[in-house]
């Protein structure tokens, strides 16, 4: 019997732009009887006694079949519509049960479908995404086989979530005034802090699978199926429609434990070709408003800077640091700008990275800043006669540590040359920093912290007071240290771009239109003029004697050759 059971029964996803209205599920359920495995039993006897005919055999199947198979019901559901089971038809009959709103709009419809005796369902009823079934409710019974697993302490917790949203209670903020930051977090907290509280819309259908006499009871409610909507359009069903595979079997608690098959098909009608064409219409002139929204915003005029001057924008990254002796890192740096730069007035720039502990990654203590910095500057030349090629900012930085009793020391020095090209770039700067000589600095590094450092941090390059021609820095006593990851994503902006672009593209149109004639009348007149120097030769030839014309001809041959 178990040979077209469908086993898979985890949940599907599906995202849809239509609205989650317009969807129906044919639920069909049918209860396989105890009489089954005797049936069969007797069935295989019968096979053994060939001898009494094919009519008796034929007779006995058609029996058997039909008292294997008996209480089927099926039911078309849609998106949140309500049935009613059997003990809700009980309970809300009487109007002194009904406390809320919503329980006497029940009561209301239950007495206007027992007046109209139109009740279409006996076994299969719902759940509404405004009824109130609790999570006990819906993880109590255990349908499919293989068997539920016990639901999770995250899986409980976000029931939690869902139902708080559903009774409309008011989400308590529980955001702590002081240590924002917990650096050692407990297996504890780290449970009661993961949890995602997404906006969700949910229904289940069920199934009222007790004896025919005994309707109504709720140890014999089960989930048949669970439908999620968000608001993205995404649609979670658990378990999956059939789609042309075995049943899902459906097993019951108690001495009896039956067994039901269970079919899940999406009846949701299929749209018209007029309806589908409008709707990709409308879709169409959707996007495209939202587009020309979008421009109006934006507008029509590019930002373009004054002519003569370049604009460079910088949008960077402390990736990480590595190599360096104590932990508890941060970098302080700031943009040193040449000659004919600027910058916009209060644009801030330099800045100081986060306190960073290390962690080891391949034997090597990192320590990973990921702080982004933005710079944009401007270059002007004066001077047009000058022929010389423009500086690039420089970016000057220093890494320090602090430890947990406030001493700070100086980890290293470094530049960083933004680089001439635009684009992506992804550099590492090595550091050093100044070495005092003796025991005693390195001591008073040790215990008290402090180090040598520099007056002026642009030393490290060429410092921008130096005038001479050569920069000597004997007897200056350094030490390598770590290194820093940076990526910069560098845009130039100019007028002079445009104007290049545009001239090249005329003169590419010009050479369109003129190079196809110049073409053809340089190649006509080099062959013409070939062919009247062929012509002299051969002249020149005939009048020549015979032994000379021998000797010219060797050297053609040569000179050919």
């Amino acid at each position: 019997m178990a040979e077209g059971w469908c086993t898979d029964t985890g949940e599907s996803v599906y995202r849809s732009r239509d609205a989650v209205k317009n969807l129906r599920i044919r639920v069909r359920i049918q209860r396989v009887t105890s009489t089954a495995a005797l049936s069969q039993h007797l069935h295989q006897q019968v096979l053994s006694q060939q001898e009494r005919g094919v009519i008796e055999l034929d007779t006995f199947s058609s029996q058997t079949q039909a008292a294997s198979t008996t209480d089927a019901e099926e039911l078309v559901v849609g998106w949140q519509e309500k049935f009613f089971s059997q003990y809700e038809v009980d309970l809300y009959q009487t109007e002194s049960n009904c406390q809320t709103p919503l329980e006497r709009q029940y009561h209301t419809e239950i007495m206007a479908m027992e007046r109209s005796r139109r009740r279409q369902n006996q076994r299969i009823f719902t759940y509404t995404d405004f009824d109130r079934f609790s999570k006990w409710e819906e993880q109590a019974q255990s349908l499919l086989i293989p068997a539920q697993p016990t639901p999770t302490f995250l899986a409980e917790r976000m029931a939690n979530v869902r139902h708080r949203r559903q009774e409309r209670r008011p989400v308590e903020s529980n955001v702590p005034k002081s240590r924002l930051i917990t650096w050692e977090p407990s297996e504890e907290f780290i449970k009661n802090s993961h949890i995602i509280n997404t906006p969700v819309q949910a229904m289940y259908i069920m199934g009222d699978l007790g004896p025919s006499g005994k309707l109504g009871l709720k140890e014999n409610e089960y989930v048949l199926c669970t439908i999620k909507a968000d608001s993205n359009g995404v649609i979670t069903i658990k378990p999956d429609f059939n789609n042309n595979r075995g049943a899902y079997r459906l097993e019951t608690q108690g001495e009896k434990r039956e067994v039901w098959r269970l079919y899940l098909e999406n009846a949701s009608s299929h749209i018209h070709v007029e309806e589908n064409e409008r709707e990709q219409h409308m879709y169409r002139d959707l996007y495209t408003r939202h587009k020309d929204y979008l421009n109006s915003l934006v507008g029509q005029d590019f930002e373009m800077p004054p002519p003569g001057i370049l604009r460079l924008i910088v949008n960077g990254e402390i990736v990480s640091a590595q190599g360096y002796e104590y932990d508890n890192l941060y970098v302080h740096f700031f943009l040193d700008l040449p000659n004919n730069w600027s910058s916009v007035p209060f644009h801030c720039l330099s800045g100081v990275t986060q306190t960073c502990r290390t962690h080891s990654v391949e034997k090597e203590d990192v320590a990973f800043f990921s702080y982004p910095f933005s710079f944009e500057t401007f270059f002007h030349k004066e001077d047009e006669s000058d022929g010389s090629m423009p500086q690039w900012p420089v970016l000057y930085f220093k890494v320090l540590s602090l430890d947990f009793w406030q001493r700070y020391r100086t980890e290293g020095y470094g530049f960083l040359v933004i680089p001439s090209m635009p684009g992506y770039h992804r550099m590492t700067c090595h550091t050093w920093r100044p070495l005092q000589s003796g025991t005693v600095a390195e001591l008073r590094r040790f215990f008290i912290g402090g180090a040598p450092e520099l007056e002026d941090i642009s030393y490290v390059r060429v410092p921008g007071t130096f005038k001479g021609e050569r920069l000597s820095r004997f007897g200056f006593r350094t030490q390598t240290t770590g290194s820093v990851t940076f990526t910069l994503n560098c845009i130039q902006h100019a007028r002079a771009f445009i104007d290049a672009i545009t001239l090249k593209k005329r003169r590419q149109t010009v050479l369109d239109q003129l190079g196809g004639h110049s073409q053809q009348g340089s190649v006509y007149n080099v062959l013409e003029a070939f062919q009247r120097a062929r012509k002299r030769m051969q002249e020149a030839r005939d009048t020549l004697p015979r032994d000379l014309i021998n000797t010219s001809a060797q050297l053609n041959s040569e000179s050919s050759a």
